[in-house]
């Protein structure tokens, strides 16, 4: 049986000895790992490189997924193609680990393998897969794809997730004294440790669950008959689960029961925090739900020439790196675009999921005026767009495809696939401003800003998520002023694409082409601002403090 006490290659700190278990659906550890989608993974994988820097007894619950999220390539025409293509990890160790648990009223056997933690500088991470001859075909694809489409698969994950990762901690003998659901994807688990301890008090004392969606209706949910089916519940008796829905309804929703089987949750800003309270507060018999503002890695996702550039406040030093850095990104976009930027123009990176309500064409809103500012002779500007889709969400990959379209005869306007963790790491470091403007109150967090002004990209944004936490318009960042809520969709558009055009042509463009002093300050004050308040140690000492 493997020890666990011999997994962490540190003493713990005094101040986290507690041992937790973080469960969630992905992990973005590294480029090399493809186990994420999008920014839940990315805070999930800063997660536990922080728990690694800081000694904390924590230790990491995921999925192998055989496919990943999916390869995201072009079709002939240059239009967005998804491919599932087998994934293979030789720095997986085998932990000679299998054990039954029942999917669907069948036994499915799981495998564990382990991502030890010299590898990549994490805590401990174990990673469950269903792949394996043991278990006929339509098991073997519970862990095919990550955020399967299909109901019955996704039920399953999330019984793979939370009821497998609970009983491995069972195997493993390790007395976990919290439960971390990050997000509701890994309910079942509650249902084992209610199973076990026959006490939903019991349950509470053990369950801390971060919540990542502002919007009720974002949250999932499955009939309860669908749930049932598919040996959900894990042996708790209808009577007891049954009270954890509304009256009348019969669906169970995640997040509402998560809430009712927590000791406490937290929403992943201060702003998404007050949304939580409001949006949930008419339930009974909730948890208390605190905010713990999201962060990233910073040791990660920092550029050291820059870096130490900003600490000696030797600004040449650090336009010369970020020339370095744009010339290194632009390599990557003409290769895979055959479009060859200059390092010497400003340029501006949109890149995150592919969201309808990321609005990632808000600024083609105004087609002509668009060309107008990318057309300018005297201030030119570059601009790069990328970000996966869910390969099932058609008008996200309508939206991807209309970009490139309307973009494929600009020479300095282009669309990128392969959205992960290393061309994140190119576009952060080789953009000089970096564009964020979702609906307002949408984004519950995003952190990509964050790791855009540790690299010295300066942020314009929508004032949602973190961004209030930080921005100081025209001191560390650029600020679009949001329309009247009351207003409709189109016309909320309409009127913040055409901020957005105001403070690119009044205050963005002119700042960087003639006030390149002004222009380093704002860089210098984001990058100052930003840490170390949105570095992930401040966040996951947080969790130990307030939640755990």
């Amino acid at each position: 049986m493997l020890d666990i006490s011999t997994l962490f290659p540190y003493t713990f700190d005094n101040k986290y000895t507690k041992p937790v278990a973080y469960f969630s659906m992905e992990f973005a550890i590294d480029q090399a790992l493809k186990i994420y989608s999008g920014g839940l993974g990315f805070l999930a994988g800063s997660h536990m490189r922080s728990a690694f820097e800081l000694k904390q007894n924590c230790i990491g619950i995921g999925i192998l997924w055989t496919y990943g999220y999916y390869d995201q390539e072009r079709n002939r025409d240059g239009t967005m193609k998804v491919s599932f293509i087998e994934k293979n990890y030789s720095f997986l160790t085998e932990t000679g680990i299998e054990f039954p648990i029942t999917i669907h009223n069948h036994e499915v056997k799981v495998k564990v393998l382990l991502l030890k933690p010299e590898v990549f500088n994490t805590a401990p991470l174990f990673l469950l897969t269903t792949n394996i001859l043991a278990n006929d075909h339509l098991a073997q694809t519970i862990s095919d794809r990550l955020y399967d489409p299909h109901e019955s698969a996704r039920i399953a994950q999330s019984s793979l997730l939370g009821y497998g990762g609970a009983k491995l901690l069972d195997i493993l003998g390790r007395e976990t004294e919290i439960y971390h659901m990050n997000e509701g994807h890994a309910l079942p688990l509650c249902f084992h440790l209610w199973n076990k301890f026959k006490d939903l008090a019991e349950v509470k004392k053990r369950v801390v669950f971060t919540t990542h969606t502002p919007e009720v209706a974002g949250n999932e949910e499955h009939t309860v008959a669908t749930l049932e089916v598919m040996s959900f519940f894990d042996g708790v008796a209808k009577e007891q689960y049954q009270n954890l829905m509304e009256p009348e309804s019969k669906s169970l929703n995640y997040t509402l029961a998560a809430l009712r089987m927590a000791k406490v949750a937290n929403g992943v800003s201060q702003m998404h925090g007050e949304v939580s309270r409001e949006m949930w507060k008419r339930y009974d018999r909730i948890c208390e739900i605190k905010a713990i503002t999201n962060a990233q890695n910073h040791r990660y996702w920092k550029d050291e020439q820059l870096e130490n550039g900003f600490k000696m406040d030797s600004g040449d030093s650090v336009i010369k790196r970020k020339r370095e850095m744009k010339r290194t990104l632009f390599e990557f976009v003409a290769d895979q675009t055959g479009k060859k930027f200059d390092e010497n123009t400003l340029t501006i990176v949109w890149a995150r999921r592919f969201a309808a309500y990321k609005r990632a064409n808000l600024l083609l809103n105004d087609f002509e005026r668009f060309l107008k500012i990318i057309k300018h002779r005297e201030q030119p500007v570059q601009i790069i767009w990328a970000g996966k889709p869910y390969p099932g969400d058609t008008d996200s990959i309508k939206i991807f495809n209309e970009i490139y379209w309307q973009t494929k005869s600009l020479p300095n306007c282009t669309i990128l696939t392969g959205y992960e963790l290393g061309l994140s790491a190119l576009l952060k470091r080789g953009s000089d401003v970096w564009l964020n403007n979702p609906r307002l109150y949408r984004e519950a967090s995003g952190t990509s800003g964050m790791t855009a002004a540790m690299n010295g990209s300066v942020n314009f944004s929508i004032p949602d998520g973190w961004v209030p936490e930080f921005a100081k318009h025209g001191k560390n960042c650029f600020s679009i002023e949001p329309a009247d809520r009351s207003l409709s969709e189109g016309e909320q558009n309409r009127i913040e694409s055409m901020r957005l055009y105001d403070i690119l042509e009044k205050e963005i463009i002119p700042t960087y082409y003639q006030k390149p002093d002004v222009w380093y300050s704002i860089m210098k004050q984001s990058w100052k601002d930003v840490l170390p308040h949105f570095d992930s140690n401040r966040m996951a000492a947080e969790y130990y403090s307030k939640m755990y």
